[in-house]
């Protein structure tokens, strides 16, 4: 039973902030001539107010004045601000808020204003980026969770946001797969194609790039191979260029599958294969030449290599010297070096395009676009690229190149977009020794001693993202038919796929982003706890209340009529109401929680948030029993907080790609 709001002015809280923010800012330039930012923040206590507002400590020192002082005046210079109900000055120089309970409860009612548009600056985020060679593993998910998560949140704030997901279907990996093919095992692109139509291709191409890998450590001069499919496939023509297209096409289909079980989405794939064949690498190469961003080296290891000086770098790394390298010494360019021709044509610096095709279109009808050399552009296809800002989600490994990329920028006069250039890096995801035990690894005694065990082709221990989120759903789905046998199989699975999926983005996401994940089945799936189950059985229950009120003949009350300023007044003041009023604050904080995530670039405070959230409700489920109430205006109040609760955990867990289920 979804529910629909009827009353949607769910950022008022953040909009007096704002306001408050606004009136401070103001009194600090009357008083003292000082243009500041106000920081808010939530007082120790409850009973000292919602919010308090530390500026006076921020200036003792600069006006030399005592911060009690400077709280004093500016509290003055301030006056009254609509919505607040009290100010006072508290400790050494705190300004305590205390918000007026039935003006903010009953502004919560009023009918939503009309959808702001969208600002003209767009924001690009790129996530996601699997070679096209084989199956996505555990390390990819971390990945397109985070980057799709902070796409929700950036535009839950507002902001108008393009998804992009590279796709390198021209690099070493994809051509170690086909040389498997063609030169290991002799297939012909029909042969090769009628892999494809059968199920798990992409898992058949992960044992085969093992067995290439392995194939070229024991017969080291088989590496000819490769160079022999990277010039193929750069010619983009003959039979190993046709390989090429046809594995990584397939991939990429089955990568978009992958991510759709855990509801990440794409605008589009710009690849590659077009950087090379539009000539983006040989305009930016150019452009850095002219530019003197790159020199020619004439000696030394890196002779014939055109390469990026060190005085372009912050803090250089001789570690990592190689690098610098833009262009190698046989001709061939870098990875670093066809990413910085890309994050050009990201900020629309680089005066070309590529051309686009339709890809896929998703159930709920948008489009997926991917790039193409073919000048066959539809009416309908978007503008990409032109961003004011760009997220780079790649791990922190990739640190040094992703700084490579910014120098590069700079090098070439680009100052403002190399600081709209932003690595949004995260930490590895590895297993608990419990975790390999249930994926039926088997591990030495040293490594099931290990708090957690790093994910490792090379050591068997690598873990297929759709065979984890299968065990997810098998395990998920064991529960549900346990709870709930009257249901059919198609119905509990259904729900089954909510939990799994709740439960890995859930995991994924409460961690901070510098935090190694040890990834663990039966901790994600717990119901208690701070986990994705938890939360949505909150949501359910809420759920539940609405059905058993529908149950008994009854129908929500026109919360409008029943819930004036004055009731809502009554239903929050005094201290016997206290609890109700923290409830509501609680839940009235979800578009501030997001807005200051998004600063600091963080998705697990959201999640954090959420499971407080759901801790709140549950709170106020066991505290008032909203069916039983007997006062017809307590009863009504109840009800609404009630709607209001599940509407902004529901809003939260949407944030966080998390579904609500039918039931738990």
């Amino acid at each position: 039973m979804p529910l629909t709001p009827r009353y949607t002015q769910v950022s008022v809280f953040l909009q007096l902030e704002k306001q408050i923010q606004a009136a401070f800012r103001d009194a600090l330039s009357i008083r003292f001539g000082i243009d500041s930012e106000i920081v808010l923040e939530q007082p120790k206590q409850a009973s000292f107010g919602e919010l308090a507002v530390p500026v006076a400590f921020q200036l003792a020192r600069s006006l030399k004045q005592p911060p009690k002082k400077i709280a004093t005046d500016l509290l003055e210079a301030v006056g009254d601000i609509p919505g607040v109900a009290a100010m006072e000055v508290a400790g050494n120089g705190y300004i305590n808020l205390r918000l007026d309970r039935g003006a903010l409860a009953a502004s919560l009612l009023k009918p939503s204003d009309a959808a702001a548009s969208l600002p003209s600056d767009k924001t690009i985020v790129e996530h996601t980026n699997i070679n096209p060679n084989k199956a996505a593993h555990i390390g990819h998910l971390r990945n397109a969770v985070l980057g799709d998560t902070f796409v929700r949140m950036l535009r839950a704030c507002g902001n108008r946001v393009e998804v992009q997901n590279y796709i390198d279907n021209t690099g070493v990996q994809v051509a170690d797969v086909v040389a498997g093919f063609h030169f290991l095992e002799l297939k012909t692109p029909k042969e090769v194609a009628a892999l494809i139509a059968q199920p798990r291709f992409d898992y058949l191409c992960w044992d085969l790039y093992a067995r290439t890998s392995q194939h070229y450590k024991d017969h080291p001069e088989a590496l000819a191979w490769r160079a022999e499919v990277l010039h193929g496939v750069e010619a983009g023509a003959g039979e190993l260029s046709e390989l090429g297209h046809l594995v990584a096409d397939a991939i990429v289909n089955l990568h978009l599958a992958t991510m759709l079980r855990l509801n990440v989405q794409y605008d589009v794939l710009p690849r590659e294969s077009e950087i090379l064949h539009l000539k983006f690498w040989a305009s930016a190469f150019e452009l850095l030449k002219e530019r003197r961003a790159i020199y020619f080296e004439e000696e030394g290891k890196n002779k014939g290599c055109w390469v990026m000086p060190p005085s372009a770098f912050r803090g250089a790394d001789e570690a990592n010297e190689d690098s610098k390298v833009i262009v190698r010494s046989n001709g061939t360019v870098t990875y670093v070096g066809k990413d910085i021709a890309y994050q050009l044509w990201k900020f629309g610096l680089l005066g070309k395009d590529f051309h686009y095709r339709e890809l896929v279109e998703y159930a709920d009808g948008k489009k997926v676009w991917v790039s193409t050399d073919q000048a066959q552009n539809a009416p309908d296809t978007p503008e990409f690229g032109r961003a004011r800002t760009v997220y780079n989600v790649i791990d922190t490994r990739q640190s040094y190149l992703q700084d490579v990329v910014v120098a590069g920028l700079r090098a070439l006069g680009f100052e403002k977009q190399a600081d709209q250039s932003i690595h949004f890096s995260y930490e590895m995801v590895a297993l608990s020794p419990r975790c390999c035990a249930d994926l039926g690894i088997e591990l030495s005694e040293e490594d099931a001693k290990r708090p957690y065990v790093e994910v490792s082709g090379r050591k068997g221990l690598g873990v297929k993202a759709d065979d984890l989120m299968d065990k997810l759903v098998e395990t998920a789905m064991r529960e549900v038919a346990s709870r709930h046998p009257e249901d059919n199989e198609a119905a509990q699975l259904a729900v089954a796929t909510e939990i799994a999926m709740g439960a890995l983005r859930y995991f994924l996401l409460k961690f901070t982003r510098n935090t190694v994940i040890a990834f663990d089945f039966q901790e994600a799936l717990s119901f208690e706890g701070e986990t994705g189950p938890y939360a949505q059985y909150a949501a359910v229950r809420a759920r539940n209340i609405f059905r058993k009120l529908e149950d008994r003949g009854e129908a929500l009350p026109d919360f409008s009529s029943v819930l004036t300023p004055a009731a809502m007044d009554r239903q929050l003041k005094g201290e016997a109401n206290d609890e109700l009023w923290q409830i509501l604050i609680a839940a009235a904080k979800v578009d501030s929680v997001v807005a200051r995530a998004v600063t600091a670039g963080e998705p697990a405070h959201v999640a954090k948030y959420v499971f407080q959230l759901a801790q709140t409700f549950n709170l106020f489920y066991h505290q008032f029993p909203v069916l039983a109430e007997p006062d017809h205006e307590r009863k009504a109040f109840l009800l609404w907080m009630t709607e209001y609760l599940a509407l902004q955990l529901e809003r939260t867990l949407s944030v966080l790609g998390i579904a609500v289920p039918a039931y738990m």
